[in-house]
């Protein structure tokens, strides 16, 4: 395949601007009208639109058994720039656009499947992702609409390698309240908010070190990302927060290690906590990869190492939905000015999606 369809299809894309935020996006947006323009005749596409940004565009033709999801919103375009982001340039075998790589070059090959009319196709296609919401893909799990689907295939930048594993992301925000005062009273150690968040933050450090099995092993990955409190030096701290994140490896429990951080409070503390986001690791607690490593085998698809990164292949598990991530590019690429992908890993997802629908319905 000379990649000119592919090329088509992405070009729209990366012209639609898809930033998220500012959360731009409804059903009537331009990018939705890419997405369909070559649909050929058979496939029946609905739109939901959840509101403030979260969209859902669901096409599917024939009886498929596969569902591929992709995520059309992306980061904001930023600085440092050598040419327009929402302006495909092909230098030297690099298709540069924001998005090309995290990931419309993923959906450029999927529409460009369908329009060479693939007879059995699924693809879901939102808006969300990268605002680390998820409304999308779990209203879509909600309908039901999941179910008739026996694998997923989330198609993120993994260098065209099926990726079966990769780690959970948990973003809670803790705020500690302690009672002001001046700090010439002996009660500051006991009532100060900012002693209290030390002394949690001292226990729950030593507790997500201890879940090292080796050396070598990074175990979970906890980082303690924004503190502030307090007003003064000789003002006992009425109040302290912190913003705080853990990378769960696979097959780990987010509910499990929040437990775990709200039992290193002492007795006494006064505290809330707030979960912004919170996302399973692939596959999700008390799911495994055998499903998944088994369609990856009988389609003859290459399997990678597990992944760092965190993508909507855990909500599908979390369901109970066998899923992988399998996307051309480089993670490295995705967010970066100057977003990148080659055309010869375009081409490469376009191949391997083809193989999987050739075997699919």
């Amino acid at each position: 395949m000379s990649g000119a369809e592919i090329l088509a299809y992405l070009e729209a894309l990366v012209g639609c601007d898809t930033q998220n935020p500012p959360r731009a996006i409804d059903g009537d947006h331009p990018v939705f009208d890419c997405c369909r323009k070559g649909l050929p005749a058979g496939f029946e596409a609905r739109t939901w639109d959840h509101g403030d940004g979260h969209v859902t565009w669901f096409a599917v033709r024939g009886r498929p058994r596969v569902l591929f999801n992709v995520h059309l919103d992306t980061v904001p375009a930023g600085d440092g720039w050598n040419s327009d982001p929402h302006r495909l340039e092909v230098v030297n075998g690099r298709v540069y656009g924001r998005g090309a790589c995290d990931i419309k070059g993923a959906a450029a090959a999927l529409l460009a499947l369908a329009e060479r009319g693939a007879p059995n196709l699924a693809l879901l296609f939102t808006t969300d992702e990268e605002g680390a919401d998820g409304c999308c893909v779990r209203n879509f799990l909600a309908s039901g609409e999941g179910q008739r689907f026996e694998q997923v295939v989330v198609a993120e930048p993994t260098g065209c390698q099926a990726v079966l594993a990769h780690r959970g992301f948990l973003s809670v925000k803790t705020r500690f309240r302690g009672v002001t005062g001046h700090s010439s009273q002996a009660r500051a150690l006991r009532d100060n908010a900012n002693h209290q968040l030390a002394r949690w933050a001292a226990r729950a450090l030593e507790v997500a070190a201890a879940r090292k099995t080796a050396p070598e092993d990074p175990g979970t990955c906890f980082n303690l990302g924004l503190v502030q409190g307090g007003t003064k030096s000789n003002v006992i701290a009425g109040g302290a927060f912190v913003h705080w994140s853990a990378r769960l490896p696979p097959g780990a429990s987010n509910q499990a290690f929040l437990e775990e951080m709200q039992a290193c409070v002492h007795d006494g503390d006064a505290v809330n906590w707030e979960l912004p986001f919170q996302g399973e690791p692939l596959p999700a607690a008390g799911c495994d990869d055998g499903a998944a490593r088994a369609f990856c085998a009988r389609r003859e698809l290459r399997v990678g190492a597990p992944v760092d990164f965190w993508t909507e292949a855990a909500l599908f598990s979390a369901a109970g939905l066998p899923a992988l991530v399998l996307g051309p590019g480089d993670i490295e690429q995705a967010h970066a000015a100057d977003e990148w992908v080659s055309l010869r890993q375009l081409e490469q997802a376009f191949e391997l999606y083809g193989r999987i629908v050739s075997e699919d319905g």
